[in-house]
């Protein structure tokens, strides 16, 4: 059997230093691994390394659950992909183990509140969108361009200037470059 001990950081400026301590301390013979990168797992080379040498009874330990996925699909494709390999997940902070049922039931329970919990907020965030679009003051939306910000498109575009040099020029998006830069 062989333990990956995976540490990341999402950044430059951060450092695994805690994450490091953590896992050698629990697994002193561990083969470590640490990368620097804020991805999804696809666009994460030492984890996907790790998970393509998983051998029937390796096992990964990560020190926390974030320090692994992004999110709650993240995660599940992760672990379906290291029990596919007959491979085990262990998240130290929360002594969960995928390798035992009560560990996988546990972690099946975290991602059911963590989506819960994600639903309550967008429900939260509709009812305020609701209230304030209520309020003629709150919620108008972008104002439209000025006349003289259109005829100025118009102007620019028939003299052939790129929709990006005329949107940075007028402080507005490209996509209203190509809305009013032709006349009608």
């Amino acid at each position: 059997m062989k333990n990956f001990l995976y540490a990341r950081v999402s950044s430059a400026d951060q450092t695994t230093a805690a994450q490091v301590e953590a896992l050698t301390t629990a697994y002193p013979g561990g083969d470590l691994r640490e990368e620097k990168a804020s991805a999804t797992t696809m666009d994460r080379p030492v984890l996907r390394s790790i998970l393509e040498n998983l051998r029937e009874g390796d096992q990964v330990t990560v020190w926390k659950l974030d320090r692994l996925a992004r999110n709650m699909r993240d995660l599940l494709k992760i672990v379906e992909e290291v029990r596919g390999m007959g491979a085990s997940l262990e998240i130290l902070d929360q002594g969960i183990d995928t390798g035992t049922a009560s560990g996988m039931a546990f972690l099946q329970m975290l991602g059911v509140f963590a989506e819960f919990e994600t639903n309550l907020r967008r429900e939260r965030q509709l009812a305020g969108i609701a209230k304030a679009k209520q309020d003629p003051n709150k919620y108008t939306g972008r104002q439209p361009l000025s006349e003289h910000k259109i005829n100025a498109i118009r102007s620019l575009s028939a003299q052939g200037v790129k929709p990006s040099i005329i949107a940075k020029e007028l402080g507005i998006g490209v996509a209203s470059i190509y809305k009013y830069r032709k006349a009608g």
